[in-house]
């Protein structure tokens, strides 16, 4: 007890475990550099991997401008490496190291006990590492120089000895039969370090793309360091009650019965089942049901379990479809699987199925013919991805198992939402795999159902709503018109009192909310399965309460000046994901869930100092997303490269992409000769990205 006194606790953390890269994560350890050099200053120039051996090698170019980079010994080795003679295949064009090569082995066999760490706002989130690889320094230039000296001194022996007497015409050829290899000197070959050496030579590389730190791919990486819904639920994997805890501590006697019945192997019973943690007993269920509403889920989970952990665990093993959960395609199908049906892997047997179920949330029904169509897939694939969520019917297509589950979307919303915008990053990337038409992305009507409710602009609106103005006024004014037609005929001396008639006088302004009850038949209100009702019409067009517009817009301002204070360059698309990202790190009911629009998004843009590239790109990439193509820069950050920025974007408004010299030829007129190598490099890597030995501005990439 004095102990404890004398050491008194300071901070409660909560701990959290994210599994979404425990399979990907490795962590790179690099040899010490000197001080002045920071790995935040070194520029990745290639990257490659051996996925089988899990071997990686980095190509980085080195500062020669730094005071600690001895330029007469980088020449040296590039006259010993290269030599003299000037060509294509020379390893240092420049006649400089200016380039060195990491080839990575691996620091401990057994990781199990790692995890790496990120502390945000009092919460610790952990990941397991899937393995850790030490970088060292590759002399691989050496051996080229004694390549190329013994390939000089090859070439002089073979012109000296072509003045030598020549050689006879016939020469005598020996040919030997090698014997038949025996089991054990096979045995004995494969075992060989020589054998070994040749297989790991044979594995190809794979060349990667290197995304430095404040890249938006980067950030949206370090987003899966975080646990996923930690926000509305308990980690229910690291915190255990008293009891639970004691328990496995010391778990009781259980005698096994002597007459147990034998059940299949792929049989588990509810009372085995309860025995597992409350993660492994949703992802069994969902694996065997495929489709489950939550309240099903919850009946099955048995008495006692709090909804918000059975929330939490369930969004890593399903997907939500019109209000109910549907397993995940990787759970179906894990890695290094196959199809039992054609034998594709399991890779491209996830993508076919998800964009089945992207289908339904967009329609009740799915037509066979079109998913075979766009998935390329075989006809008995397709049909298990159907029959996992949906029913056939006679001429009219598959639909979906279940009904739209309005109970559940009405009590979480939060989660309607984030599953929201799961989806919109899927259907992001199914339209770059199967090159999606405009066809595939809007859904069928079918016996007067539509999947998309009818978004109605605000223009739209207003003339709705002066036409039923009109139409109440008109039946108001007949009304009082029968009413003294009535009084006449009667002959009453008295003026007819028509105080008790009231003509209903609504506003027409633009504030005005339509009435959706026109639309009602047009759709069956649903938006990427999630039901809309009458009040959240504002929210879909843009359209924010009163009270709410300045705040809503003080946070969008913030947001757009942090982003482009980082990234400097953003097209339209990569701000929306990025934008999305933002909300879903938000808790649930803050201000700009209320509906930001992308006219309402491009506007905060340009108030914030922002400036609109017009970059020409070619023909052929008109083909993509229309956002693909606005191209948003920060004109003015504050710095000293503000002069620099500008003159590089002008230059993007001409050409869709450059090469580097030209780049700094234009750097030099327009900001002076004085302009260095490091001010180049600082720009460039803050506007450009590299592909195929030219730069593009960040995101105008198409490949």
């Amino acid at each position: 007890m004095a102990n404890e006194e004398d050491d008194p606790i300071i901070q409660e953390i909560d701990v959290y475990l994210a599994k979404s890269l425990s399979e990907k994560l490795y962590m790179f350890q690099y040899p010490i550099r000197p001080a002045s050099m920071t790995y935040d200053d070194v520029t990745h120039l290639s990257a490659k991997i051996k996925p089988k051996q899990q071997k990686v090698e980095l190509e980085m170019a080195i500062d020669t401008l730094n005071p600690n980079y001895c330029r007469s010994k980088g020449e040296q080795i590039a006259l010993n490496v290269d030599g003299t003679c000037t060509d294509e295949t020379n390893t240092y064009s420049s006649k400089l190291m200016d380039r060195q090569t990491f080839c990575s082995s691996q620091a401990a066999s057994n990781v199990s006990r790692y995890a790496a760490a990120i502390y945000r706002k009092g919460e610790l989130h952990l990941t397991p590492l899937h393995g850790i690889l030490q970088l060292r320094p590759s002399f691989s230039y050496l051996d080229k120089a004694d390549a190329k000296h013994r390939e000089r001194e090859a070439a002089n022996e073979a012109g000296d000895s072509s003045q030598d007497e020549a050689e006879d015409d016939i020469k005598q050829i020996t040919v030997r039969f090698s014997r038949p290899e025996s089991e054990q000197a096979r045995q004995r070959r494969v075992q060989s370090y020589e054998f070994l050496q040749k297989r790991q030579a044979e594995e190809h590389w794979v060349h990667l793309h290197y995304y430095g730190l404040r890249d938006s791919r980067s950030e949206h990486e370090r987003q899966y360091l975080l646990s996923q819904g930690h926000g509305i639920a308990e980690n229910t994997e690291l915190i255990k009650s008293p009891s639970e805890y004691l328990m496995m501590l010391m778990p009781p006697n259980v005698e096994e019965e002597k007459d147990k019945p034998v059940a299949p192997s792929n049989v588990l019973s509810m009372a085995q089942l309860r025995t597992l943690p409350l993660a492994d007993q949703i992802k069994i269920l969902m694996k065997n049901v495929k489709v489950m509403p939550f309240a099903n889920l919850m009946s099955l989970l048995g008495s006692g379990i709090d909804s918000t952990a059975v929330l939490r665990c369930i969004q890593q093993v399903a997907m939500l479809v019109q209000g109910n959960w549907v397993v995940k395609s990787d759970v179906v199908y894990p890695k290094d699987t196959s199809s039992p049906h054609s034998g594709v892997p399991a890779e491209v047997l996830c993508r076919g199925r998800d964009f089945v179920m992207w289908k339904f949330t967009q329609d009740r029904w799915v037509v066979r013919k079109e998913v075979a169509t766009v998935t390329k897939l075989c006809p008995e694939d397709v049909k298990d991805f159907l029959e996992h969520m949906s029913a056939a019917r006679i001429n009219t297509g598959w639909e979906f198992l279940l009904p739209y589950d309005e109970d559940f979307v009405k009590k979480h919303p939060d989660v309607v939402q984030r599953q929201n915008m799961l989806w919109m990053g899927i259907q992001a990337k199914l339209e770059k795999v199967y090159n999606l038409l405009k066809e595939h992305l809007t859904s069928k009507k079918q016996d007067g159902q539509s999947a998309h409710p009818l978004l109605v602009s605000g223009e739209q609106r207003v003339n709705v709503a002066k036409a039923k103005v009109k139409q109440n006024y008109g039946l108001l004014e007949k009304e009082l018109q029968k009413q003294k037609a009535e009084s006449k005929a009667n002959d009453s001396p008295s003026k007819m009192d028509i105080s008790n008639v009231r003509i209903k006088e609504e506003p027409v302004s633009d504030e005005e909310p339509m009435d959706a009850s026109a639309y009602e038949s047009m759709n069956n209100g649903m938006v990427n399965g999630i039901h809309s009702e009458e009040n959240s019409m504002d929210s879909l067009n843009g359209h924010l309460p009163g009270g709410c517009t300045d705040r809503v817009a003080q946070e969008l301002k913030a947001f757009v000046m942090t982003t482009f204070k980082k990234q400097f360059v953003l097209t339209l698309s990569e701000l929306k994901r990025l934008f999305n990202l933002h909300l879903a790190s938000l808790p649930p009911g803050h201000t700009l869930f209320s509906g930001i629009s992308d006219k309402m998004l491009q506007d905060m843009v340009l108030d914030t100092g922002c400036k609109q590239i017009l970059v020409p790109f070619p023909p052929q990439i008109h083909a993509v997303s229309p956002d693909e193509l606005k191209v948003y820069a920060l004109w003015e950050a504050g710095d000293i490269y503000d002069q620099h920025r500008q003159v590089l974007l002008k230059i993007f408004t001409k050409n869709y992409r450059v090469r580097r010299n030209v780049i700094q030829h234009q750097l030099s007129q327009e900001c002076g000769e004085d302009v260095n190598k490091q001010d180049v490099d600082r720009v460039i890597k803050d506007c450009c990205v590299s592909h195929a030995g030219m730069w593009y501005l960040k995101g105008t990439v198409q490949s």
